[in-house]
């Protein structure tokens, strides 16, 4: 089997990689990115020792394709401009370049290939407003949704793919929605194998977090270093809660989508690590304190940001029901991963994240 992955020096895009390269060393992988990502150039000697094909390609240049043969079986669309302040404080040509018309010019690239089509999409596609409208709970250490919600579409388990999508999201999520829009085209009407995965927070070792996107990384990092950070919004209290979900937890469920085609093809689902895999950022910062012994100063900033949420949580019954997936990593071991890369790779990652 010969598999392309866009975005394949980024995070994402190298952790599939390696992983799939590991457990199926006879596949050809082939990893596309323009290396554009601050820390995405230290994938590169990581993916060469794995055995994997790397090519400095941009997929806003249509043309730069023309140098892949076209034997290829699975693409998997990870890359993206995953900042959800993209555009929102600048110009937003760049991400609408890459996370909408890249996500074309690889779905022409996919029917001219005959090849299957694994898209990583986002929660963000959800419009805010309509989040933040959420009946909601106030405990100790968290927010935490009702059991009874007057919109369609959620529970006490989290969102579902039925939730509404009327309303703004941010220019990042409205790109990736954007995309969705046209692989159902392609699906329909190219008759593109296509499924539709979107993600709520991803993280694990390798993620070059950032204040804007990777905040997993960024927490732990923070504690590593001890430097100092802030709890912004909603009170200033570190309440807002996100599921989370290591990497190694999606390759499982991409490993299924790859190698089970037809029990996914034309779907699209919610993956992310449920209410089971979830924290607030207090817990997130007690986790932090257990797991490096480092207290840090944080500070308490009241006023929300543009494009911030109160709750997100992920309902995977979908996802679950259809291919038997779901997360296991906890929110622990998370920390744990990323704590001890961060301690084995000090010296490279020292000006990147700290």
């Amino acid at each position: 089997m010969k598999i392309l992955i866009t975005g394949g020096c980024g995070f994402v895009g190298s952790s599939l990689a390696i992983s799939i390269k590991n457990k199926y060393p006879s596949y050809s992988i082939i990893c596309l990115d323009n290396l554009k990502r601050r820390g995405s150039e230290l994938n590169i000697e990581r993916l060469r020792l794995a055995g994997i094909s790397f090519i400095h390609v941009d997929i806003r240049n249509v043309e730069d394709f023309d140098s892949i043969g076209t034997d290829v079986n699975v693409i998997i669309e990870a890359s993206a401009e995953p900042s959800v302040m993209a555009g929102i404080e600048g110009t937003p040509g760049y991400l609408i370049n890459t996370n909408l018309n890249g996500t074309i010019n690889c779905l022409y690239f996919a029917v001219k290939c005959k090849a299957k089509f694994i898209f990583l999409s986002t929660s963000r596609v959800y419009p805010i407003e309509n989040i933040e409208n959420l009946l909601f709970e106030e405990q100790e250490t968290r927010f935490s949704l009702s059991k009874n919600q007057i919109q369609a579409g959620v529970s006490d388990k989290g969102i579902a793919e039925n939730f509404s999508l009327e309303g703004y999201r941010s220019l990042y999520g409205a790109t990736k929605l954007a995309s969705e829009l046209m692989i159902h085209e392609f699906h329909q009407f190219y008759k593109l194998e296509t499924v539709i995965n979107r993600c709520g927070v991803l993280t694990g070792p390798w993620q070059m977090g950032k204040v804007d996107q990777g905040v997993m990384v960024l927490w732990i990092a923070r504690h590593f270093w001890k430097k100092n950070l802030n709890y912004i919004g909603y009170g200033g209290k570190g309440k807002q809660i996100r599921d989370i979900l290591h990497v190694d937890d999606l390759f499982e469920l991409v490993d299924y989508q790859i190698h089970h085609f037809e029990k996914i093809n034309g779907q699209v689902l919610n993956v992310g690590g449920g209410e089971e895999i979830s924290v607030s950022l207090q817990e997130l910062t007690a986790i932090c304190e257990k797991v490096t012994g480092n207290k840090i100063v944080i500070s308490e900033v009241p006023e929300n940001r543009a494009a911030d949420i109160r709750i997100y949580i992920t309902d995977n019954t979908k996802v679950t029901n259809l291919t038997g997936w779901k997360p296991k990593i906890t929110a622990e071991k998370i920390v744990s991963d990323i704590y001890n890369w961060l301690k084995t790779n000090e010296s490279i990652l020292t000006n990147i994240l700290n």
